[in-house]
């Protein structure tokens, strides 16, 4: 049994480079990215469509230090993030989408499991009771 079985708290497991890696961004790695960039929340609302996308290099960068928040040496998480190329793109908005969005909602995973308990219960129709 793997150890990385789960996504760490507050990361995600996703296809990087052709293998499933933990992406976690941390404090530091959002520090960095606003130091580079711009502020985190803009490419957050970018990254959810409420203003535009974020460019190619912010989701390159927002990849490598999510690879490097989930454990990997900065030198690899680099590497891996040049050998991308434009045909890589959608794949790691998905990737940065998720990442970001579980970075800023570490608890939304388990709010989900709670409403699938539900049985959609919005969904089904009730008994007429005349």
């Amino acid at each position: 049994m793997s150890i990385l079985k789960e996504a760490p708290r507050g990361g995600v497991l996703e296809e990087v480079g052709g293998q499933r890696r933990p992406l976690l961004l941390k404090t530091e790695g959002i520090e960095t990215f606003e130091d580079t960039h711009r502020a985190i929340y803009e490419v957050y609302d970018g990254l959810f469509g409420r203003s535009a996308k974020p460019k190619s290099k912010e989701v390159r960068d927002l990849i490598a230090l999510g690879l490097v928040g989930g454990g990997m040496p900065t030198a690899e998480a680099d590497a891996i993030v040049e050998g991308f190329g434009p045909k890589d793109l959608p794949g790691l908005l998905k990737v940065a989408q998720a990442m970001v969005g579980i970075a800023f909602h570490p608890d939304v995973e388990d709010q989900l499991d709670d409403y699938e308990g539900e049985e959609n219960a919005l969904e089904k129709p009730q008994a007429n009771p005349s």
